[in-house]
C-alpha cells in the first residue's frame, strides 16, 4: 500500500530541465543515478567512489536532467560542498551523444564560475580544456584547495594523489575560492 506522504513528496522531473534531487527523495533515484555514473565511467574501469548504488548518498548533491520520451533521467551531475567551493565529483549519462553533450556543457558552464572546480584527467580533462575551462597551475592554490590530501606535485599543473585506493594523476580545473 502506498502512503499518502509518499505521494505528496514525489519529485517531478521535468523534461529538458536541471532538477536537484533533495536528500529526502534520493532513495527513489539511487539505482538510476548509479547506472548513469557507471555508464559514463565504464570505459575507464568505473568511478573509484561509486561501486554500487549504496554509494549514492549525501553529502553529495545530485542534479538530474531528462532529455527523451521515457520517464528515466538521462544525465546526472554530482557535486559536494568544500571550503574552496563546490567540487564536481562525478558525471553520469545514458551513453547517448546528446546526454554526453548536455553533461559536459553543463559542467563547463559551472566550472567557469567562481567557486566551482573539478579534479580531471584523461579525455574529460582534454574536453574541458578545449572548451576553455581554466587549469589551476599554481601549486599553492592546488594544495590549499585540496587541503588535507597528500599530493605529489609534478610542476606542470598535474599531481598524483590516492583516490579510491589507487594513485591517479589529476589536474585541478575551474575557479576554486582560494
Amino acid at each position: 500500500m502506498i502512503k499518502l506522504t509518499n505521494l505528496i513528496s514525489e519529485l517531478e522531473i521535468k523534461k529538458n530541465t536541471w532538477t536537484p534531487i533533495p536528500s529526502s527523495e534520493l532513495a527513489d533515484f539511487k539505482k538510476e543515478i548509479y547506472n548513469l555514473i557507471n555508464t559514463a565511467y565504464k570505459p575507464i574501469g568505473g568511478h573509484p567512489n561509486y561501486s554500487s548504488k549504496s554509494d549514492v548518498k549525501p553529502p553529495e548533491e545530485f542534479e538530474v536532467y531528462d532529455i527523451d520520451y521515457d520517464d528515466d533521467v538521462d544525465v546526472v551531475l554530482v557535486s559536494k560542498d568544500r571550503p574552496a567551493g563546490k567540487k564536481s565529483v562525478a558525471i553520469g549519462h545514458d551513453g547517448s551523444p546528446k546526454a554526453k553533450s548536455i553533461a559536459i556543457n553543463k559542467q563547463v558552464k559551472v566550472l567557469k564560475s567562481r567557486g566551482h572546480y573539478v579534479e580531471a584527467s584523461g579525455k574529460v580533462k582534454d574536453i574541458l580544456k578545449s572548451k576553455g575551462v581554466a587549469i589551476v597551475n599554481d601549486e599553492a592554490v592546488v594544495r590549499k584547495t585540496l587541503k588535507g590530501k597528500n599530493i605529489k606535485w609534478h610542476g606542470d599543473g598535474t599531481y598524483d594523489r590516492k583516490i579510491g585506493g589507487s594513485v591517479r594523476r589529476k589536474t585541478l580545473m575551474g575557479k576554486p575560492k582560494t
